[in-house]
Order: C-alpha cells, then sequence, then structure tokens
C-alpha cells in the first residue's frame, strides 16, 4: 500500500512541507518546537501551548500510548502535531486517535530536521496544517486559516484563565494558604503546591486585588500561560500592588507578568526554550541541572530594579531564567520546576518558596 502524501504545513512565509495527514481538522497557530523525547500527552494539554502548531524533534511519537492522569488541563490545546513517524499500528494508535477525536490535525512523515533548523535559523512564524489535492490548494487554505485565526482576543491568558474561583484543599494541615492567579496553570503546579499547603484559592487572571487579599493569603503563586505577557491585562497592576506585601512566586508568564510589574521589559525571543534538557544555573539550590522549558518571551535583565538580582541562568544562551529580591519576598523562575515533562531537580524551589519566602518550615 503507497503512503499518500496529502497534508501539508504552509508557513506564513512561503514554505511549504508535505506529509501524512491522519485526520483532525486544519488548523492555523505559530509553528513552535520540542526537543523532549517523551511527554506528548503533558506538551498537548499545556494551556501555554495555545494557538501553537508543535513539532516534536523526537522521531518516534505515540509509542507507549496515554494515560489521562498526567494530563495538565481538561483539554488539549495545540492547534497541530507534526513528527516524523506516528504509532499507527493494529496493536496501538491510542494517540493518534486521542488526537484527531480532538479534532487536532495530526501529520507525519515530514523532514523534521529540515523544518526545525528553518525555525531556528528564521524564528517562529505562523503556519497552517491542511489536507489538500496539490500545493496550490493547500496555499490557498493555508491563506485563509490563517488569517483568520489571528484575529483574537491579544490577551490569550484570560482566554486560558478559569473564569471562576476555585478552592483546593491542601495536604498539609499545617501549611499556608496560597492564593494562585490562574494565567493557564499546567495542573503540576497546583499538585505541588497541595503538597505543601493547607488550602489554595485559584483564581482567574483579571481578579481584583481586594478580592485575593479577602482570602488572607500567606503567599501568591502567579502561574504559567501563553502569549505575549505585554498583552495580559489587569494583572500587572495587581501584581504591582501585592509586590513587598505578600511573598509571590512566578513560573513562566507569570516570571515574566512579574517582571513587568517591577517596571522591567520582557522581548520576544527568536524561536523560543522549549524542550525537557535545558541547562539551567541555579543560584538560590545552588545547583547546575537540566530543566523542562515552554516560553517564546523572556525579561530584558538591563531593565530590572537594581534590587532585584538575576539568580538564575539558562546556560545555552545565557539569558534570565530567574531573579529573586529578597527585599521584595519574589522570586520568577522562566522555566518548570514542576516538569511534567522533565527532570525533577528543580522541585526545591517550592520548598523554598513555602519554607524561606512564606515561613512555613516542615
Amino acid at each position: 500500500m503507497s503512503i499518500k502524501f496529502n497534508g501539508y504545513l504552509v508557513l506564513e512565509t512561503g514554505e511549504i512541507f508535505q506529509g501524512v495527514w491522519h485526520g483532525g481538522i486544519e488548523r492555523a497557530g505559530e509553528v513552535v518546537f520540542n526537543t523532549s523525547h517523551s511527554g506528548y500527552e503533558e506538551m498537548a494539554t499545556d494551556p501555554s501551548y495555545m494557538k501553537q502548531i508543535i513539532v516534536l524533534t523526537a522521531p518516534m511519537q505515540g509509542n507507549y500510548g496515554i494515560e489521562d492522569k498526567v494530563w495538565e488541563s481538561k483539554r488539549i490545546w495545540i492547534e497541530g502535531f507534526i513528527c516524523v513517524q506516528i504509532q499507527n499500528t493494529v496493536v496501538d494508535q491510542k494517540w493518534k486517535k486521542r488526537l484527531t477525536d480532538y479534532q487536532i490535525p495530526l501529520l507525519s512523515d515530514i523532514d523534521t530536521r529540515k523544518l526545525v533548523l528553518r525555525l531556528r535559523s528564521g524564528g517562529t512564524p505562523w503556519g497552517a496544517i491542511v489536507h489538500a489535492a496539490d500545493v496550490l490548494e493547500a496555499q490557498q487554505k493555508a491563506k485563509k486559516l490563517i488569517q483568520s485565526n489571528r484575529d483574537l482576543e491579544k490577551d490569550w491568558v484570560w482566554i486560558a484563565s478559569r473564569k471562576e474561583i476555585e478552592n483546593r484543599k491542601g495536604q498539609n494541615p499545617k501549611g499556608p494558604r496560597i492564593a494562585v492567579l490562574d494565567f493557564g496553570s499546567k495542573e503540576n503546579i497546583l499538585r505541588e503546591l497541595e503538597k505543601r499547603t493547607s488550602e489554595l484559592v485559584i483564581f482567574p487572571s483579571r481578579s481584583k486585588l481586594e478580592d485575593i487579599l479577602s482570602f488572607k493569603p500567606h503567599g501568591i503563586m502567579l502561574t504559567n500561560g501563553p502569549g505575549d505577557p505585554q498583552d495580559v491585562e489587569v494583572a500587572r497592576e495587581t501584581i504591582r500592588q501585592l509586590i513587598g506585601q505578600i511573598p509571590i512566586f512566578g513560573i513562566c508568564m507569570g516570571h515574566q507578568v512579574l517582571g513587568l510589574a517591577l517596571g522591567a521589559k520582557t522581548y520576544k525571543m527568536k524561536f523560543g526554550h522549549r524542550g525537557s534538557n535545558h541547562p539551567i544555573q541555579d543560584g538560590i539550590l545552588n545547583e547546575i541541572y537540566m530543566t523542562s522549558q515552554n516560553h517564546g518571551y523572556a525579561v530584558d535583565e538591563k531593565t530590572l530594579p537594581s534590587d532585584v538580582k538575576v539568580t538564575h541562568r539558562n546556560l545555552n544562551d545565557q539569558t534570565v531564567a530567574g531573579f529573586y529580591s529578597s527585599e521584595k519576598n519574589i522570586l520568577g523562575i522562566q522555566y518548570h520546576p514542576e516538569a511534567c515533562p522533565g527532570p525533577h531537580e528543580a522541585y526545591g524551589l517550592f520548598n523554598f518558596f513555602i519554607e524561606k519566602m512564606v515561613g512555613f518550615p516542615k
């Protein structure tokens, strides 16, 4: 049986990559790549991937099946899934079916090496995955999809955030009460907090200051989320007023918005950091370890206040991977200490937040 190369990834910059179409519906989004060798379910369900088509550099995908317990949210957020090989045998095609059941377009048999080299050299453009009879039809479909899908509300964090306050009981009766500002949180951030706290209250991203303070939290967590931090509405001013009052820990988008609240600036990276093998020099835990990362923006070190120190570095490119101020009692981390997927060495930052910053020792 011959393979039908009737699927196309069409970039807005004109490049076209042909592959095997496995189903779903045609979609458009920013085309990004991830270097993780496992964790396709965690990536697909991470709200930070909203409006993104993900290209996996590891060749084999879907080869260990599916497990609902590892989902990082209640839905799949990616706009498309691209790989060299997808598990598609009589014995197991669960991941392929899961994607197509959720109408996520899946392309395999694409030269992902060539595609990733294009993304590294030229940045991450928008593109569309389409099912077409030929290149001309693919180009026409892609152009319409990209144009229509870019007309979104700019505050993607608000789209991904909860819209109602959620209460969760923690597993440590003697632990602190933590307020979480949800920018599109991964579930494992909340799981790690639950282990160490007596209570969590998770607030929508545009929550009012008085609503957060009415909970009388001992600390604030700012979560990950999608999009451009400069487009996040309300939260920056809310955080600005909380700085110095309550210990604050920001992760990824939370780190970036915390930086903006301090008066710093952020910028879009050429192709971002996405994968579970990024080396970090951690000046708080005094370690060097590998981390899980998923972000396309970074904080400009030169614009941080003088009493906020860069404590973490990405050793691949020396970008700011974290900052800390003992005076303001704030910590921002530009990667995922909660992992999922990825290494667990950075879990100690949750302990630092609870024990040192909030002041609830074991």
